[in-house]
């Protein structure tokens, strides 16, 4: 299936055929509501993009963020939560499955206890933060938790 681009962007990805360049990291849901190069209004090459269900950050998103901090040598590393998470409200909710469990339950602990979807969304994106200056602590500045609102359609740190 051949791709429908633009003439403006075929020429970009041409250009980008050498070697990408993105000044920043976004780890955000895997929720397909949530594109941050929508939100950011960024196109090809602009952005290092890691999904994952409720930003849960676990060891092959840890391999996919080291790359974006010492080999793209990106300036910042956003985690980007938002509103109406389906994770948020699994753990919130204490749902269970066979294999979300991984990630529900770490929600569940970096909510602790807030019940109200929002607060539960900014919370686990703050910890998730924390738990990234854990592990990259030489590269403490340059992470960034923020929260897309789907019905407002804006998006603001936290």
């Amino acid at each position: 299936m051949k791709c429908n681009y633009s003439n403006k962007e075929q020429s970009l990805l041409k250009e980008l055929v050498k070697g990408q360049h993105p000044l920043t990291c976004v780890i955000c849901c895997s929720d397909s509501r949530v594109i941050p190069e929508k939100i950011f209004d960024k196109t090809f090459g602009e952005l290092f993009v890691i999904r994952t269900a409720g930003n849960v950050i676990n060891e092959g998103e840890l391999a996919s963020i080291e790359y974006a901090l010492e080999h793209l040598k990106v300036k910042e590393v956003i985690v980007l939560a938002h509103t109406h998470c389906g994770a948020i409200h699994a753990s919130i909710h204490q749902e269970k499955s066979k294999y979300m469990d991984v990630i529900l339950n770490r929600i569940y602990k970096n909510i602790d206890g807030e019940m109200n979807e929002t607060k539960a969304s900014e919370l686990n994106a703050k910890k998730e933060v924390l738990y990234l200056k854990d592990k990259f602590n030489n590269h403490q500045d340059k992470f960034i938790a923020m929260i897309y609102d789907i019905e407002k359609l804006e998006v603001r740190g936290i």
